[in-house]
């Protein structure tokens, strides 16, 4: 089983904003913003609405990232 480095703290992400320049923030997984149970679901099984069709056979794992200099929003797959 795959895991996902970020949602288990093993590593961080330095990405940049696409729009400004400015350093993004994690906000998790894409999944968690369902609903207010959905934290709390099997991941495999949020994995198929996630919004990519692949991400349980590519093992992606979709994170929400903003921007708190221009409040851009930003999907960024995640390599398990």
């Amino acid at each position: 089983m795959e895991i996902c480095p970020l949602c288990n703290g093993l590593e961080e992400y330095h990405g940049t904003c696409e729009s400004c320049g400015s350093m993004l923030n994690d906000t998790g997984k894409v999944t968690d913003y369902l609903d207010d149970y959905s934290a709390y679901m099997e991941i495999n099984l949020l994995k198929m609405v996630d919004g990519d069709v692949n991400s349980v056979e590519n093992h992606i794992c979709l994170h929400l990232f903003n921007c708190a200099v221009c409040q851009k929003e930003q999907i960024i797959p995640i390599q398990e």
